[in-house]
């Protein structure tokens, strides 16, 4: 029998204090206890080395290299990189970052010094399993995604991207008025003479674009958004190869885009899951809206759309760049807690303001061989209504707060047909076979 824990994002910069705060004690004994546990890396260990990019995942996240350390301490044996975040110290603190993992032997995947090292799958070998484990992400910004090294050139170092293919359908008028936009402000004849350079493609007939959007027409008005077919083809490879030589192989996608709501996955994440259960995941994990979406049983393996926030420290950056200040319209004389007050307008806004955002999950998994035969849910509550400082860390949930966070992910798997079984303060799966 293997059991593998299971978190979303850990934003993490204070000590954890997970073997000796007696509030958390039970739940990190639990993974601890697990044969291998998996945690999606939000911060960037980097020691605030490197330049700050321009472009920050919303926040940049830079933080001591010895929260591995605490997260080590706490039971993770597993830990995927790519994120919107991975780049907010460019390239020179992602690659410091790495090797900082490095330097401790950790199981990490989904960013690389080029495009097929971020690729690759990367195994955790315990006494009982070896793990497979390839991670991705669909949200970053432009230039953040590895790139291929030749036989002439290095590659990039970023993120395992799964790139997106993006087309905005409207009703045949309102392509027409986007047309006469783009030909109004000269955008379409600047357009053109890129392409007539060599620098731009033609698209093909009925696409028309405006500021690097693509439009056609269509019989109602929506977002047709899919993941690109040759990133999906080059990450299922490396899962091939996990599925060849692991017990176990899994995959990890960091997806901040949704569906109707931030509680629904994107149609891309659902299909981009199911073709690497096709392709022989045993498991597929989300994170990266920091909120929990619903869980699916697909082919008996199971899809967690998204585990939500693990560890939430985000307020407590020790240090800030200038363009965080800008960003934020906050003066230079603030310390960085005083802007995210200000940010939060004082915890009224963003996530203070909402409480799903302080609450979580953490399934354990058991395999018998590469069976799997039972999943049980921990409720997790961070804290919320705690001192700044206190809050965002992670506990078990009691009571009428853990009941409420297993009804609520009860209620959004039960749009992709799975049935959980609450007992007490936690819940189990129930699997089509009858296992629970």
């Amino acid at each position: 029998m293997t059991t593998i824990a299971l978190t979303g994002d850990s934003i993490l910069q204070r000590r954890l204090l997970s073997t000796t705060d007696p509030e958390l004690v039970p739940l990190f004994d639990i993974i601890r206890g697990a044969d291998a546990a998996f945690t999606n890396l939000e911060v960037l260990p980097n020691d605030y080395k490197g330049h700050p990019a321009k472009e920050s995942g919303g926040s940049h996240f830079g933080a001591p290299s010895w929260v591995l350390d605490e997260l080590v301490d706490a039971g993770f044996t597993m830990f995927s990189t790519p994120t919107n975040h991975s780049l907010d110290y460019s390239i020179s603190g992602l690659e410091y970052a790495l090797d900082q993992l490095d330097l401790r032997k950790l199981c990490h995947a989904g960013c690389g010094r080029n495009l097929e090292e971020a690729r690759q799958v990367s195994y955790y070998t315990g006494p009982k399993a070896t793990v497979g484990m390839v991670c991705c992400t669909s949200t970053f910004s432009k230039g953040q995604e590895a790139g291929r090294q030749t036989a002439m050139m290095q590659g990039r170092p970023g993120v395992n991207p799964l790139r997106l293919d993006e087309v905005y359908e409207v009703r045949p008028e309102q392509l027409d008025a986007i047309k006469a936009i783009a030909e109004g402000l000269g955008l379409e004849k600047r357009r053109q003479l890129l392409i007539d350079l060599g620098f731009y493609f033609s698209e093909p007939d009925g696409i028309a674009v405006l500021n690097g959007l693509k439009f056609r027409a269509g019989d109602t008005v929506r977002h047709e958004c899919k993941a690109n077919e040759k990133d999906v083809r080059d990450i299922l490879r490396w899962l091939e190869e996990a599925t060849l030589l692991s017990d176990i192989a899994m995959v990890s996608v960091h997806a901040h885009e949704q569906g109707e709501t931030n509680e629904d996955p994107a149609d891309f994440i659902r299909d981009f899951a199911h073709a690497s259960i096709d392709a022989g995941a045993d498991l597929v994990v989300g994170h990266g809206p920091h909120i929990l979406r619903g869980i699916e049983i697909y082919k008996e393996k199971p899809i967690f759309y998204s585990l939500g926030n693990f560890i939430g420290q985000n307020e407590m950056v020790r240090r800030l760049p200038g363009d965080s200040y800008d960003r934020f319209r906050a003066d230079d004389s603030l310390t960085p807690g005083a802007l995210y007050k200000k940010r939060t307008d004082d915890d009224r806004l963003g996530f203070p303001s909402d409480s799903r955002y302080w609450q979580t999950v953490v399934p354990i998994c058991r395999y018998e061989g590469d069976r799997l035969s039972q999943i049980r849910i921990l409720p997790v509550s961070l804290g919320l209504g705690e001192a700044r400082h206190r809050r965002g860390r992670p506990r078990l949930a009691h009571g009428s707060e853990g009941a409420a966070i297993l009804s609520r992910l009860a209620a959004m798997s039960k749009k992709f047909g799975t049935n959980l079984v609450i007992e007490g303060d936690e819940a189990f799966v129930a699997l089509g076979d009858g296992r629970g």
